[in-house]
């Protein structure tokens, strides 16, 4: 029971814009009993201090800064609900909709207990996102900047230089093309913005690097085909806790993979993939299937089976379906996947260990120790003795498994 001098329960809808929010409260019987009131998200802690209580539950809907003003709030309330604007359709479908109304009308579901909110990532969480977005960014600049490029050469029905055309060596070729002065200015101009592209993604993939190897999941998911470090942080920061998802199904959905269904009455119809889920796991999936697909006996075979029925693109979307419920299955019980080939997953883990660098790997820890400590906790290649590398297949020793060999 609560004390008798305790503020009434107070239920805060706070619509969240650029420059300031509107905040309006209703009680359990969801009348009126606060604002609507605009504050300026330059005085938001004084607002937050004179006017928020312990005892208030407030809703926020996901935009640009919900997780700064989520961690602003958090001290000064007893709990906050974030919610995805699609679900409320209250809000999103309604004929008359202000910044007053839609505050009004989160409250009024949050006092009624009709809204589910979303997962709140940690900290560390939103920084392995925020560090994958802009690398995601920058790639596409670099590309944009490679397709400029390229369409010079098609104007000109010119061939490019043998090798990669975008070396740091080939400037000067690029340079030495028979251009008009206003073509030459924007070619150089791409070649810079190329350059300061590349330089950013390898920075920020080496700090991704570094975050990587204080994972413990990551070589779990590097077993499986086709997933890189990149795809494997962008599958961590998105899944989370695997513990979250009961099932694989889940995942899938969660993913977007779910089939869109219509079952009522006497009528059922399945559809394509609801894509109602996180795009960013659909994108690395469906990658690594098409790279699973070229390159892995059993998913080559999943592909010739799927095809002729689905065609190429849906069968490289189901394959992606099927890949993510490996993913599920490895980090849910810490295991190799069933169709591990030991040979393949320690190629992986060999280059992945280079990608960490040795910096991140312990001092006494070689290259070979360490795929030999990762092929141990997968329970793969106990009598595996070498690496075949490079393109000679030079082979790489190995030190003994701690396993029994089979």
């Amino acid at each position: 029971m609560s004390p008798p001098d305790a503020s009434p329960k107070r239920f805060i809808g706070l619509d969240i814009h650029k420059f300031y929010l509107i905040a309006t409260g209703v009680d359990q019987d969801l009348n009126l009993i606060y604002g609507p009131r605009r504050i300026e998200l330059t005085a938001l802690e004084r607002w937050m201090a004179s006017d928020l209580t312990p005892q208030d539950e407030v809703v926020i809907e996901m935009t640009t800064n919900t997780w700064q003003i989520y961690d602003d709030l958090l001290p000064h309330v007893l709990s906050i609900t974030v919610v995805h604007p699609p679900q409320i359709s209250l809000i999103t479908r309604a004929q008359v909709m202000n910044d007053k109304i839609a505050a009004l009308t989160l409250a009024r579901l949050l006092a009624k207990g009709l809204l589910v909110g979303i997962w709140v990532p940690p900290k560390e969480v939103r920084d392995v996102r925020a560090l994958i977005a802009q690398r995601s960014k920058l790639t596409r600049l670099a590309t944009q900047a490679k397709n400029r490029l390229h369409a010079i050469l098609h104007r000109h029905h010119l061939l490019p230089p043998p090798g990669d055309p975008f070396l740091p060596a080939q400037r000067s070729w690029w340079a030495g093309l028979p251009l008009s002065p206003a073509e030459r200015a924007t070619l150089l101009c791409d070649w810079d913005t190329l350059a300061f592209a590349q330089a950013q993604v390898a920075q920020l993939e080496a700090s991704l690097a570094d975050l990587a190897a204080l994972d413990e999941r990551i070589p779990l998911l590097i077993q499986l085909p086709g997933v890189s470090l990149i795809t494997a942080l962008t599958l961590l920061a998105a899944i989370g806790p695997i513990q979250r998802f009961p099932s694989a199904k889940h995942l899938a959905g969660y993913a977007g993979f779910g089939v869109r269904l219509h079952d009522s009455g006497l009528t059922t119809r399945s559809g394509r993939i609801t894509k109602a889920g996180r795009k960013d796991i659909r994108s690395v999936m469906v990658e690594a299937a098409q790279t699973a697909a070229n390159t892995h006996p059993h998913w080559k075979a999943v592909l010739a089976h799927l095809e002729p029925r689905l065609g190429s693109n849906k069968a490289i979307v189901a394959i992606a379906r099927k890949l993510l419920v490996a993913v599920w299955h490895v980090l849910s019980h810490q295991a190799a996947d069933r169709n591990a080939d030991p040979v393949r997953v320690a190629r992986k883990l060999f280059q992945h260990a280079y990608r960490l660098g040795k910096h991140n790997r312990s001092s006494d820890l070689s290259t070979a120790a360490y795929v030999r400590t990762q092929l141990d906790r997968l329970g793969l290649g106990a009598d595996l003795q070498s690496i075949p590398w490079g393109q000679k297949k030079k082979p790489i020793p190995l030190p003994p498994s701690t396993l029994v060999a089979s």
